[in-house]
């Protein structure tokens, strides 16, 4: 929630500077991140569509993968990889931290990689072809091969299992086939109940070759009864085969010699569908059962057009079609809209196409929408924006990003869901939204900058979005654009006016109070409102990187390349009656000092401020009456590309090319906090409206939603505060009742070292103050039965302390004597199995996780330890020794000096007490 400001009162002064001190923000938490999810090769989804498994590729030197399929029990993964290897893994029920391992590997299963791979219905068998043109049946459950089939001319492009199952028929048809199609177009037919009885290589050869197709045919499918046989390939049609016709002549597929058989596969029609075909299935009849005739039929298509179709094969035509063609596509844009991949769910009636541009849609089959949409990889992130399309009912509900794409990538703030918003034909630069959240505007390198708006304000999830709007008069690329930031009319959403800056190095005002806040779906397709420019204004010697526009609407900044900043004062009034809207803006200063260029210019909030982030690595606070800069912070290791005000402009949020996001106090001119979760530059910064939330997003790709944990951490720091006290009054107490067993205990407990070496200290002070008792080792029985039976790892956290306290003059007597009691007490084995206990304990405090300390074993550890305690004991047993032997000297002095004095009389010559504890 959004902290109120502090008020002052005349008595309450420094109440108030305490206030402000515990106000600030001081600790941010990484929410949730969002990274690639799709970068390259196939793609597999459960049969109830719960989950997917895709391909991410990764900079270090493992094995990519060239194809993957999902048992349709969704038990195991079936992978290939370069070498080409076969890993299977089994898919975990519930989530898992910890890297999957396979359970089996198969290190050559083909010798060149394979491209296409199936698994039959009963989750038994697995069909893998590869580019040598081998086709090979695994027994997925044992391990082996059952079946090789050659002759493919090159590269195998499909597989299909034909296992019919007819329930009309009382008896089962031992039918087992697999249909395979290469890149010599022609698909092949095997039998494989053959192999079982016959063990002549003829019965490896197809038992029938259909020839139709005169491209690669890259999708097969057949009816459950396996009747029918459809197969679309890039030559632009679509054939279907009655596998179950009587031989007629012509048309009928080419039969093995000496095979025989009574039926053979006819192609009955050819259905053109004018694009290359990358993937095809029959759909499945809720409402009948397998039909017997193939014109209940009815298919998918996908392809180079990247849109899903569904045909009627008796009539050859389109039913309907699951995507739009944008308005406006290059032909880059085509190329990366294709899909490569489809995947027909009959569970949920749900079909998912996977496209060039590694993204993945779900079309629902009984509303023909969209329901879902994930962004594969979304290249370099270079700006984004929070938006609020349901405002008031919801705020900051939606975060549009702009990357390295022409197309404007809008995501829900509480999933994965997103929406890809078509429109601009280069790369999008910059985003930025107006007043209230609804609508925002996009620069682009096509050199124009269009209004976005959502069509559904009353949808949570489901808002759309599409351009109301458009924005043309520059010369070059947009690179920045900044919206009004307050409604034109008082109880409206409306934005009055907008400005833009470009690499033609001017600014331009665009009056935008006629775009509609929502966008009409119906008119898609019409002609765009182009917004009307109220003035040009020359403003920098280059490129111009930033824009904002004050809170109040009453002043614009700038930042460019020519290292200067200029504060412009805004005229604007609106159109009343016949009087046309009218603006300009009017030099009112210019703010120099940086030494590189200017990346950044943000308005303080609250405050006649303005902050500006530059090449020089720091960002600087000006005073807006003189122009003067007031503050520099300086922290960054690079650029600095964003900045943000937060918490009433007490504080700032940066972010910069060394991949940091960071935290200043603006008054004491220090860095507060750093967050760190990039790799790259960080080119996008956001902030929510009650800045609870930050996001930033780098040229590495990754989205980070960093929450505000502040008030968390500090109840969390109390909490441990008053524990910590109550356990010193504990300590305390004990130590009054002289129990050093459970001070000992605490003392280990709450790992300070300091209390367990006064206690000791003390304990040895006792003991040679009153009588020791005579058969305990450190002086007190009590003491001795707590190191006798103390735990593993508090044992070998007292063996540590031990070390800490031995190289010291003052403290190793103590080290010594808890040293020497514990060899006493505890066997050689009790210590070893400490140090186990204690390494067991940090591998499960790290959940796995890299960066566990070397006490990876009992005797590693144990010995690390006495290697840093043997050199320190015989450096204190030296002096001890050079003590005694001056002792003797000082007898012989002492002797000497008497002269006889004592002749006759007793001398005691007992040997002078020498104490052993030695101060520095």
């Amino acid at each position: 929630m959004p902290r109120s400001q502090p008020k002052v009162t005349l008595d309450g002064i420094h109440r108030w500077q305490i206030q402000i001190e515990n106000s600030f923000l001081s600790s941010y938490k990484n929410k949730r991140s969002i990274g690639p999810l799709h970068t390259c090769g196939s793609v597999a989804v459960t049969g109830d569509g719960s989950r997917l498994v895709t391909c991410v590729a990764e900079e270090a030197d493992t094995q990519s993968i060239t194809s993957l399929c999902l048992t349709p029990s969704a038990s195991q993964l079936i992978v290939f990889t370069s070498t080409p290897s076969l890993r299977v893994y089994e898919i975990p029920t519930a989530a898992v931290k910890n890297k999957i391992h396979p359970v089996r590997v198969v290190a050559r299963a083909h010798d060149a990689p394979v491209h296409v791979c199936t698994i039959d219905p009963s989750s038994t068998y697995l069909a893998s072809g590869s580019a040598d043109g081998v086709v090979k049946v695994w027994d997925i459950k044992r391990g082996y091969i059952t079946h090789v089939f050659k002759g493919h001319g090159g590269i195998v492009s499909a597989l299909k299992f034909n296992f019919p199952r007819d329930p009309s028929v009382v008896v089962p048809q031992n039918i087992h086939q697999l249909i395979t199609a290469s890149v010599d177009t022609r698909i092949r037919i095997f039998d494989l109940t053959a192999t079982s009885s016959k063990g002549d290589q003829a019965a490896l050869r197809p038992i029938a070759i259909l020839e139709g197709h005169v491209s690669v045919p890259r999708g097969l499918d057949v009816t459950p009864d396996g009747k029918w046989l459809i197969s679309g390939g890039r030559d632009s049609v679509v054939l279907v085969w009655n596998l179950h016709a009587k031989s007629t002549g012509a048309k009928s597929a080419e039969a093995t010699k000496g095979k025989g058989k009574s039926n053979s596969p006819v192609l009955t029609q050819t259905i053109p569908v004018m694009e290359r075909v990358e993937a095809v299935g029959l759909l499945q009849a809720e409402d009948s059962v397998p039909s017997s005739s193939a014109s209940k039929l009815r298919f998918y298509t996908a392809g180079e057009k990247g849109i899903i179709r569904i045909w009627d094969v008796k009539d050859s035509s389109v039913l309907y079609s699951l995507s739009q063609v944008a308005d406006l596509q290059t032909e880059n844009q085509e190329e990366q809209r294709q899909i490569v991949e489809a995947i027909y769910l009959p569970l949920i009636s749900t079909i998912v196409s996977v496209h060039a541009d590694q993204n993945i849609l779900f079309y629902d089959l009984n509303t023909r929408n969209l329901h879902r949409q994930l962004i594969g990889f979304n290249d370099e992130i270079v700006d984004a924006v929070f938006l609020s399309p349901n405002a008031p009912k919801s705020v900051d509900s939606h975060i549009a990003f702009a990357t390295n794409s022409s197309l404007i990538r809008v995501y829900s703030t509480t999933g994965l869901d997103a929406r890809l918003l078509t429109g601009h034909t280069e790369i999008v630069l910059s985003l930025d939204h107006g007043a209230g959240g609804k609508l925002f505007a996009s620069g682009s390198k096509d050199r124009s900058v269009r209004l976005w708006a959502p069509t559904s304000p009353n949808d949570d999830l489901l808002t759309e979005w599409g351009c109301v709007a458009i924005c043309e008069g520059h010369a070059e690329s947009v690179g920045t654009v900044a919206m009004s930031r307050t409604s034109g009319e008082v109880g409206t959403t409306s934005v009055q006016f907008m400005f833009s800056g470009s690499q033609d190095r001017t600014i331009k005002m665009w009056y935008i109070g006629d775009v509609p806040l929502v966008f009409d779906a119906s008119q898609h397709g019409q002609s765009l409102m182009k917004c009307k420019s109220l003035t040009t204004h020359k403003a920098h010697e280059k490129d111009i990187n930033s824009l904002d526009v004050a809170p109040n609407d009453r002043l614009l900044a700038s930042g460019s390349q020519d290292r200067t900043t200029k504060v412009y004062e805004i005229n604007f009034s609106c159109a009343t009656g016949d009087r046309s809207a009218h603006g300009e803006i009017k030099l009112l200063g210019t703010c120099k000092g940086h030494k590189r260029g200017v990346w950044t210019v943000k308005f303080g909030r609250s405050e006649r401020v303005l902050a500006t982030g530059s090449g020089d690595k720091t960002v600087k606070l000006w005073n807006l009456e003189d122009f003067t800069c007031v503050k520099t912070f300086e922290g960054h290791t690079n650029s600095v590309l964003r900045v943000d005000f937060i918490n009433h402009d007490m504080q700032l949020v940066t972010s910069a090319s060394d991949g940091l996001v960071k935290m200043w106090n603006v008054r004491e001119e220090e860095c507060t906090a750093t967050m760190d979760n990039h790799e790259d530059k960080v080119w996008a910064l956001a902030v929510s409206t009650d800045e609870r939330v930050i996001v930033s997003a780098a040229a590495d790709s990754v989205v980070t939603f960093w929450q505000d944990c502040t008030e968390e951490q500090a109840q969390e720091n109390e909490a441990k505060r008053s524990e910590l006290v109550l356990r010193e009054q504990d300590f305390m107490n004990y130590l009054s009742l002289h129990d050093y067993r459970k001070a000992i205990q605490l003392a280990l407990a709450m790992q300070q070292p300091g209390r367990l070496l006064s206690l000791f200290k003390d304990i040895r002070a006792t003991s040679s103050e009153f009588a020791a008792d005579a058969s305990s080792v450190t002086g007190n029985d009590a003491v001795d039965e707590v190191l006798r039976t103390l735990g593993g790892s508090d044992l070998a956290r007292l063996l540590r302390y031990v070390r800490d306290w031995n190289p010291n003059a003052k403290t190793s007597g103590v080290a010594q004597g808890v040293l020497y009691a514990v060899m006493k007490l505890r066997s050689a084995d009790d210590v070893i199995a400490a140090f186990t206990d204690e390494a067991q304990e940090d591998i499960l405090q790290s959940s796995g996780q890299e960066g566990v300390k070397s006490t990876a074993s009992g005797n590693t550890a144990l010995k690390e330890l006495i290697d840093g305690m043997i050199p320190y004991t015989e450096r204190h047993l030296s002096r001890m020794d050079r003590l005694v032997q001056d002792s003797f000297v000082v007898d012989y002095i002492l002797s000497e000096m008497d002269d006889g004095m004592f002749d006759g009389q007793d001398i005691d010559t007992s040997t002078m007490d020498v104490d052993t504890e030695v101060s520095s």
